[in-house]
């Protein structure tokens, strides 16, 4: 029986990687009903990571928790529980800074210097209450420039400022004597960003624009950082603002290094943990896909691993996206469905992306890529 492997990321503020596995699934199937579907939900470490898990490990679970969004407001989140392994005895807990801390969390409205990640450090708290050995933290679509301040705080840190960006340039001391230790499995950090903390690469240059900072108010966002990184340096010796990837999430990848984290390729250590590449060894097609594909897609986004595996397992691999920008590269997928194109437009896709999806599924059911 043909076995087809659908594992997209989700299609950001869209649908979720699962709904869009189920939308082309369904698409498939009224075209090709005897085909053997197999879902394998992607991501990079934003939203999504904790469905690419649930997706893959049945007896993973979710774990409740309520925790301070953003804004201030209380968010209904989770955090994974994956099952014990003798390198994790205690198991691995996986943590999602989208939907505790994300930006997504606060709708149309952008706090530039409020927003803050201490729902974030809340859900990894309420990890370690749990006992897990290890820790996998998901830091993308992140609400805030806090340089990690606010997850530090509910681990245990104290400083004299208050919470947010507006608040970075105050900070005096840092007190860590209260700040809870990395389980003893270690942490490793889900992110395919590479910006230091500082100047024009960094935090605040590069992705303060997207959460609210004006052209003008991102030199006084990078000195705070900066002020904050010195500070932070002298509580925590391994706080280094040029490590790679200390940029993400508005510094709390930063943060995370000086805690002890260890940052990898977000989207290659999710494939490593669902399995992905004996899936896509047993496939005769595999189906990737995400919102808008475009020549930073090929630099560690999740369909370019899922590419990558395909290539090496010699099975070919098909491209769904919301967009299909004219400088993506193209190399490598047997064949390329535009939502925009299909829905004719991309504010219709993006009005309904799981009906232009599951046409998706069938274009390609019907053009029998395999």
């Amino acid at each position: 029986m043909t076995q087809i492997l659908l594992a997209p990321d989700s299609f950001k503020g869209s649908i979720t990687a699962a709904a869009a596995c189920d939308a082309l699934a369904a698409g498939w199937r009224e075209v090709a009903g005897n085909a053997r579907l197999v879902a394998r939900p992607m991501a990079d470490g934003g939203e999504g990571t904790l469905d690419a898990f649930a997706a893959a490990v049945p007896a993973a679970q979710r774990m409740p928790v309520v925790v301070t969004g953003p804004d201030g407001r209380e968010v209904d989140a989770a955090w994974m529980l994956l099952p014990p392994t003798p390198e994790a005895p205690g198991g691995t807990g996986v943590v999602e800074l989208a939907s505790t801390s994300g930006i997504e969390l606060l709708g149309r409205a952008r706090l530039p210097f409020d927003a803050h990640t201490i729902g974030f450090g809340q859900a990894i708290a309420a990890a370690l209450d749990r006992g897990v050995s290890r820790l996998a933290l998901g830091i993308g679509s992140s609400a805030s420039t806090d340089g990690g301040a606010g997850m530090l705080r509910a681990l245990g840190a104290r400083f004299d400022a208050a919470d947010g960006l507006r608040s970075l340039a105050s900070v005096t001391t840092v007190d860590v004597a209260d700040l809870r230790p990395p389980p003893s499995g270690g942490v490793i950090v889900l992110c395919d960003v590479t910006n230091p903390l500082l100047g024009p690469a960094g935090a605040a240059a590069v992705f303060g624009p997207q959460k609210g900072l004006s052209p003008d108010e991102v030199p006084g966002a990078d000195a705070a950082l900066r002020h904050w990184a010195d500070v932070l340096a002298t509580a925590l010796p391994a706080a280094d603002p040029n490590a790679v990837g200390a940029g993400a999430a508005g510094g709390t990848g930063f943060a995370l290094q000086a805690w002890g984290a260890h940052m990898v390729s977000g989207s290659a250590e999710v494939a490593e943990l669902i399995g992905l590449a004996d899936a896509v060894a047993a496939a005769s097609l595999i189906v990737t896909g995400e919102g808008s594909f475009d020549a930073q897609s090929a630099g560690g986004k999740a369909p370019a691993q899922v590419a990558a595996l395909a290539t090496a397992a010699g099975v070919p691999v098909a491209l769904v996206a919301g967009r299909i920008a004219p400088d993506a590269d193209l190399a490598g997928f047997s064949a390329t469905v535009s939502l925009s194109e299909l829905a004719g437009s991309a504010a219709a896709a993006l009005a309904d992306p799981a009906r232009w999806l599951r046409a998706a599924g069938r274009v390609l059911a019907a053009r029998n890529a395999v």
